[in-house]
Parts: structure tokens; C-alpha cells; sequence
């Protein structure tokens, strides 16, 4: 066996601690996981790969399920900071007293046709009677002969929670209404069906689908910032007990004015 003199075995003592140190390194990275809302999602997730380049000791993870799987994890400790789309309920308050919110953006819940639709606009009694299941063809409502398809987010979304709050009111969404997991879900279902209709947080607009006026009003920043398009809501970040360490670090970071150029670039409308 050969053994290592002078030099060489100075260098492979030196590999070894500088192979220590990349380990100790590796292993005093903090975490900081975030779940909810997939209407806040492309914030966060854009948030937190900024947030790790100013931070490399930082590992940021963000994950969807909808604003009432966001607020229970948080609740329960299994996620830093939830992700809401609306505000929390009274039995959610009651269940979890220490919930503190922190309003981030300001969004509007956009109603979506496919772009070959050429309805323009609906009155909110309309856009109920559609989703209730009384009106049934876009005929009725001044729209060319289909039978209508209407889409919406599945139970416990904050998007779904808000649209129905504001436009619903106490009036049941039809029964034949397709479900979907998330904001992308509805609009690739809207852009492939001429026959469909549903809704979605502003910044997942793009050319797939067509907005629709509500009562003359189209979403836009200042008419959402003004609370005079019918669906606005803000959106939130939401921690058990005011924000501490990291995730007081995070939110303070999509509160600045980095954080909020980031809101604006991804279609949404910042607090400042």
C-alpha cells in the first residue's frame, strides 16, 4: 500500500475539508415552503426565484391546491406561508384565531368565452342565469345559436369562492357545470370549446380567450383598482401569527417595490 508523504497528502487534506465545508454548507440552507392559491401561484413562484438569487442560503418552495388547502396548511404548520385568493371565512377565523393576512395584489375575476364567441358583454343577472343553469343558450342573452358549456374551479377554490360571493350571490352553480383543478385548467378548456364559458383571476388572460364586459365594464387596472368592475378582490399571503424570520423576509420582498413590479409584470395590479 502506498502511503501519502509532504505535498499529496497536504492536498488531500485540504479536498477533504473543503468537501466538509460544501456539505455543512449544503446543510445550513433554511427552507421556506408555500402552498395555496393558484391565482397567487405565478407571483410566488416568480417571487421566490428572485428572492433565492438575492438569498443562496434559501431554498423557496411553492406549490398550488387551491386557497382553502393554502389556508390549512398554513394553520396546521405544514406550509410557512399560505396563498388566498379571498378573504378568510367567519369558521375559518374561528377554527384559527392566530391567521394573519397580508393583502399583496389586487385582481379581477375575468368571465371567459372562446375567442370565435362574439358576445361582448352580459349583465351580472345574465352572467347568474348562465351559471345557475337557466339560460342554456347563448341565444338568449343576444349570442349566436350554441348551447352553452359553463366551466368553473372546483370547490374550495378562492376564485370560485369569490365569483360566487359577488355574482352568485345565494343562487346554486348548475350541476352540469364542468370542474377544473386550477386557473390554466379553465382557460385551455375555454380556448378548445366554442360552446363554453367560465371565469378566471385577470392575469391568466391571454389571446386563447375572450374577455366579456359585465354590465358594460371591462376589467382593467384602473377599474379594478377603483372597485368599479363588479368582480375585483385582493390577494393575500397569510402566515399562523404575525410573520417572523423568513417568511416575514419573503412577504416584506413582494411588498417592496421589486416584489410589486413582479405582480404587475404577471398581469395583476399592485397595492403600491
Amino acid at each position: 500500500m502506498k502511503i501519502l508523504k509532504g505535498p499529496c497528502l497536504l492536498s488531500l487534506m485540504i479536498s477533504v475539508i473543503l468537501l466538509c465545508g460544501c456539505v455543512d454548507e449544503g446543510q445550513k440552507k433554511e427552507t421556506l415552503s408555500i402552498a395555496g392559491s393558484t391565482t397567487v401561484q405565478p407571483i410566488a413562484s416568480n417571487a421566490a426565484e428572485e428572492f433565492m438569487k438575492k438569498n443562496p442560503d434559501v431554498i423557496v418552495s411553492v406549490q398550488g391546491g387551491g386557497s382553502g388547502t393554502g389556508i390549512k396548511m398554513v394553520a396546521e404548520g405544514t406550509a410557512d406561508i399560505g396563498m388566498s385568493s379571498r378573504e378568510l371565512k367567519e369558521k375559518e377565523i374561528n377554527a384559527y384565531p392566530d391567521l394573519k393576512t397580508y393583502t399583496i395584489a389586487h385582481d379581477g375575476i375575468a368571465v371567459i368565452v372562446h375567442p370565435s364567441n362574439p358576445l361582448s358583454d352580459l349583465t351580472k343577472e345574465e352572467i347568474k342565469g348562465i351559471f345557475s343553469g337557466k339560460i342554456k343558450n347563448f341565444k338568449e342573452v343576444g349570442g349566436e345559436d350554441r348551447e352553452i358549456v359553463v366551466v368553473i374551479r372546483e370547490e374550495g377554490s378562492g376564485t370560485r369562492a369569490t365569483f360566487e360571493k359577488l355574482i352568485m350571490k345565494k343562487i346554486k352553480t348548475t350541476e352540469r357545470a364542468l370542474q377544473k383543478p386550477s386557473n390554466g385548467a379553465v382557460k385551455a378548456t375555454i380556448a378548445s370549446n366554442e360552446n363554453s364559458i367560465g371565469y378566471l383571476g385577470i392575469g391568466y388572460v391571454d389571446d386563447k380567450v375572450k374577455v366579456v364586459s359585465i354590465d358594460g365594464i371591462k376589467p382593467s387596472k384602473e377599474s379594478i383598482s377603483s372597485g368599479e368592475y363588479p368582480v375585483s378582490r385582493k390577494l393575500y399571503m397569510i402566515t399562523k401569527g404575525e410573520a417572523t424570520g423568513l417568511s416575514k423576509k419573503f412577504i416584506d420582498f413582494v411588498l417592496s417595490d421589486e416584489g410589486q413590479r413582479i405582480v404587475d409584470e404577471e398581469g395583476f395590479i399592485g397595492i403600491r
